[in-house]
């Protein structure tokens, strides 16, 4: 599980192994791994500790080598790592910028799963689930770096999704929209900001990463067997809102904050 030491990541650690799973966790902070490992054991679970950047395509093989000597083997993988940190108009976007957000949203992804997939289709079982956003779904003005970068994980998880079906092999995605992480902190802090975004949000209120994690434990279950290319999307209805704002505009709010 990458992007394990915070948000979204670290809650989906905890929901795995609530549900009984032994867990490898993969970030840059070590210490907040070892605190999550102390937390995953009180389930009575394993956790394996992997200090991993998953923008070093080496230290990605590297990680899932050692994961799965920890482990003994690998039934699921989740590709939660990403990050939003352009903005600004298209044309005012420097290129390495783009490269870096292509590495850290959609590169990571990519090599996790060449890193990963031949051990999945030689076992002929297991799930991947890659974190995407809704964000993948809309033209996103001034966000062109995470709209490209997701949408590309869109595109890999459908396409993998299809082709390793015979195999065994499930991959799915999920797309969050409005999570309540430290990424989010500044927009919600906001008042005016955040209370413009949750009037357009059909459910009235911001998700958490366990309503994310929650989705995780099910696409990773058999529960799912029979899901796969598929995107889930957990956004309070906001991508199916035709007649309030669009994504576009709720974007544009969160640009204030």
């Amino acid at each position: 599980m990458t992007g394990a030491s915070r948000g979204t990541g670290r809650a989906i650690a905890y929901a795995f192994a609530r549900a009984g799973a032994d867990v490898a966790v993969l970030a840059r902070s070590t210490d907040a791994l070892q605190e999550l490992a102390a937390e995953v054991e009180k389930f009575g679970r394993r956790a394996v500790v992997l200090t991993c950047d998953v923008t070093e395509e080496e230290q990605i093989h590297a990680a899932v080598s050692e994961a799965i000597r920890g482990l003994g083997a690998l039934d699921v993988v989740a590709n939660v790592a990403g990050g939003t940190p352009t903005a600004g108009p298209f044309v005012e976007i420097p290129v390495d910028a783009w490269q870096r957000d292509m590495r850290v949203n959609f590169a990571s992804v990519l090599h996790f799963c060449r890193a990963v997939g031949p051990h999945l289709l030689q076992r002929g079982t297991g799930s991947v689930i890659n974190v995407s956003s809704v964000a993948a779904v809309a033209g996103v003005p001034s966000r062109s770096t995470i709209a490209v970068s997701k949408s590309a994980v869109v595109a890999l998880t459908r396409t993998l999704g299809a082709e390793w079906a015979s195999a065994g092999v499930r991959v799915n995605a999920i797309l969050p929209g409005w999570t309540a992480t430290a990424e989010t902190a500044a927009v919600r802090e906001n008042q005016q900001v955040s209370a413009g975004l949750m009037h357009a949000v059909p459910m009235h209120r911001w998700g958490t990463p366990e309503e994310i994690a929650d989705s995780a434990v099910y696409l990773a279950a058999d529960a799912s067997r029979l899901v796969t290319g598929s995107c889930l999307t957990i956004d309070g209805g906001v991508s199916a809102y035709v007649g309030g704002p669009t994504l576009l505009d709720l974007l544009a709010l969160g640009r204030l904050g």
